[in-house]
C-alpha cells in the first residue's frame, strides 16, 4: 500500500503489545494518538526518539495524545526496551510487518550500497475518528516530542 496521506483513514491492523495484549485499528478510534513507526530498539537513533516522546508524554497528553510506537521487534524486546528506559507507552510487535505494510512505511533502503527491506522512520498523528491528522517523516529523534507538540501551536 501507498504511504497514508492526510485526511485518509487508518488502516485496518491487528497487533500485539509488549504485554502480549491484542491491540487493533479500531482502539484508537474516540481518542487522538500519536502512532510513530520506527526501526528497532535500542538502537542510538530509536532509543533517543523513544526517550523524547517519554519525556513529554505530560505534555502531549496534557494536549489530549496517546503515544503508540510500532517496530517488527518481538513483545520480548519491546517489553525490555519499555522496562530499560521507563517509557510509560504501549509498544507493538509488528515482526510480520503487516501494519507498518499498511501505513506504508516499510520500504527499502540502503545502507553503505547494501539495499534491505526496513522501517521509514515515521510520525502519524491520529484524530479521534481514525483520520490522519498530520505526518512526520523528518523526524528530529532527540526532539520529537517538541517538534509534535511545536506543530499545534
Amino acid at each position: 500500500m501507498a504511504k497514508l496521506s492526510i485526511g485518509d483513514a487508518v488502516p485496518e491492523f491487528v497487533s500485539t503489545t509488549q504485554d502480549g495484549v491484542s491491540f487493533t485499528s479500531a482502539n484508537l478510534k474516540g481518542r487522538r494518538t500519536i502512532l510513530y513507526f520506527y526501526p528497532k530498539d535500542n538502537t542510538s537513533g530509536c532509543t533517543l526518539e523513544a526517550k523524547s516522546l517519554r519525556d513529554g508524554r505530560e505534555q502531549l497528553a496534557s494536549m489530549g495524545f496517546d503515544i503508540v510506537g510500532v517496530s517488527p521487534d518481538s513483545e520480548k524486546s519491546h517489553r525490555n526496551f519499555c522496562d530499560k528506559h521507563s517509557l510509560g507507552f504501549t509498544l507493538h510487535a509488528d515482526t510480520d510487518h503487516s501494519v507498518c505494510e499498511a501505513f506504508g512505511v516499510w520500504a527499502e533502503k540502503s545502507m553503505y550500497g547494501r539495499k534491505y527491506m526496513g522501517v521509514l522512520r515515521t510520525t502519524f498523528v491520529i484524530d479521534e475518528n481514525g483520520l490522519v491528522e498530520k505526518i512526520f517523516d523528518k523526524v528530529d529523534t532527540k526532539n520529537h516530542y517538541r517538534q509534535i507538540a511545536e506543530s499545534y501551536l
